[in-house]
């Protein structure tokens, strides 16, 4: 599938995407810089952010965000580096599951560092430096389940895709004043390597039981969510903000 649009919709824009090396935001990043975007690319992975950055022509910054303390230092680096920054996307996720009576702090510790506490420090660090360019947008990538929570094991993750929504809304409010809109996309289940396990005894994913829920009864490729963010990045949704888009194949019908 390709991108519904066509040219270069975000042409002169610098944006950084997290979670870049693999799945919905490799799938971002490549189809950005085919709209004209200059792109700060940001995973754990070194190397495989910096081959997905070296065939895109843009930057690589290894980070591992559960080093949250510096993850501003991180987005003012890479905001230098490209002259200015005027998008963020927090596709950067951890979806490990784990029974709660199981679960240990540092378990729940890293999956919100990961899943929340980072992108509320990239959406800080990134706001003056969306306003000194003008104006703005924040794309963070939650989840369904953070919509409508229903899988077993997975309190961890859906409490923080949920905070991940609820501080979205919340950004809207406060980045209006700074020029910057902020929308959060809420995918169904996407056949990228994070979703992996959740299909892994099926060969076509499609078939797992779980996905013949969905309306559509299939599972997303990452371009599907690549072009929702893409949207929301754009100037197409100049006047949308604080929204959370399930694009997750009728999933949760919101």
């Amino acid at each position: 599938m390709a991108s519904s649009g066509n040219g270069a919709r975000l042409e002169g824009r610098r944006i950084l995407i997290t979670g870049a090396a693999s799945g919905i935001g490799r799938a971002s990043a490549e189809l950005f810089a085919s709209h004209g975007a200059k792109l700060a690319l940001v995973d754990a992975n070194a190397n495989a952010v910096q081959e997905v950055a070296a065939a895109i022509g843009a930057r690589a910054y290894p980070y591992d965000l559960t080093d949250v303390e510096n993850v501003g230092a991180m987005v003012e680096q890479a905001a230098a580096d490209m002259g200015g920054l005027d998008g963020v996307v927090n596709c950067a996720g951890l979806g490990t599951a784990k029974p709660l009576v199981e679960m240990d702090l540092a378990f729940f510790r890293k999956v919100s560092a990961i899943n929340f506490e980072a992108p509320i420090m990239i959406c800080k660090a990134a706001l003056p430096l969306m306003q000194a360019a003008g104006c703005g947008t924040i794309v963070n990538i939650a989840s369904g389940q953070g919509i409508l929570p229903n899988a077993p094991f997975n309190t961890a993750y859906c409490a923080t895709k949920g905070g991940l929504i609820a501080f979205t809304k919340n950004l809207a409010v406060e980045g209006a004043g700074y020029g910057v809109r902020a929308n959060a996309v809420a995918p169904g289940v996407t056949n990228t390597p994070m979703a992996a396990f959740t299909f892994k005894d099926y060969d076509n994913p499609s078939d797992a039981p779980f996905v013949q829920q969905y309306a559509l009864k299939r599972v997303a490729d990452p371009i599907e969510i690549a072009n929702a963010i893409l949207f929301l990045t754009s100037d197409e949704s100049s006047y949308v903000t604080g929204s959370a888009l399930a694009v997750d194949g009728g999933r949760c019908f919101h």
